[in-house]
């Protein structure tokens, strides 16, 4: 296949995912994928655990399950509007036995759909872990180098777009598209960071990562500042006092957790009034 030929298959793929309910599409080559920042130190991070990671038994964290037949990989954003805040709350019952969010279930379907269409076209599709902890891949890095926007000082994804109100999934592909990113985009670096001054439990308060220990200019946080454990914390909080609310189709009653956004929403970028 052609340059050109991938260059419309991108263009296909695009017009496709945006059809079934995506607001952003990008692509990252897996090769360049591998040499990102959250990839090259990921093995070196410190162990984790809360209700955000899967643990699996025998299983290093950070190891990603790369498919050797992979070239590239899809990367879609769905937008989570500070007034639809029912997206991410993580709902336990009837089909969420193990639990999951209404956003993540229309991803998931996004991605579903789109896989049956390209396997159509003879597409070999390698659908990706959300957990990085059952090998999936580090989405923040794949969204920048997809050219969807850049890591913001809260750690989190910030598109021209929709700032950091929106939610990723991935798949990877047999065919060589190459990365439509990184772009330059920085709305951070003259920003007086509201997104750390609104987390409750300040979570970016203290210096966790440098450059000299992990090799790398790019670290949580951009400075090394972001701890994860912090911040899990209120989802582990979240989840030790869930909801009851009602379950269509079902006599027990389902649960919720509502997860805090506050540095999210806390975020001018793309903000509308």
């Amino acid at each position: 296949m052609s340059v050109r030929d991938y260059s419309k298959l991108a263009e296909k793929i695009v017009f496709k995912s945006k059809e079934l309910g995506a607001d952003l599409v990008g692509f990252s080559n897996v090769e360049v994928l591998k040499k990102s920042p959250s990839h090259q130190i990921s093995e070196n991070m410190p162990e984790f655990d809360n209700v955000a990671a899967k643990q699996v038994e025998g299983r290093k964290t950070g190891v990603v399950d790369w498919p050797e037949a992979g070239k590239s990989v899809i990367i879609i954003a769905l937008n989570h509007p500070s007034e639809k805040p029912e997206l991410d709350w993580w709902i336990l019952g009837g089909k969420s036995k193990s639990g999951n969010t209404p956003g993540n279930r229309i991803l998931m379907s996004i991605m579903k759909k789109l896989r049956g269409w390209l396997e159509n076209e003879g597409i070999k599709c390698f659908p990706m872990p959300y957990h990085i902890e059952l090998g999936g891949i580090y989405m923040k890095d794949t969204a920048v180098l997809a050219g969807l926007g850049c890591v913001g000082k809260n750690n989190m994804l910030i598109t021209p777009e929709f700032g950091p109100r929106q939610r990723l999934r991935a798949m990877i592909i047999d065919r060589e598209i190459s990365s439509t990113g990184p772009i330059e985009f920085d709305p951070c670096d003259s920003c007086d960071m509201p997104c750390r001054k609104a987390c409750p439990v300040k979570a970016f308060d203290e210096q966790l990562y440098t450059s000299e220990e992990y090799g790398l200019e790019e670290l949580p946080g951009r400075t090394g500042v972001y701890s994860r454990p912090l911040c899990s914390a209120i989802m582990d909080a979240a989840c030790d006092n869930f909801e009851p609310i009602e379950i269509e189709g079902q006599d027990e009653p389902g649960k919720r957790a509502i997860f805090c956004r506050e540095c999210e929403l806390a975020c001018p970028v793309a903000v509308t009034t």
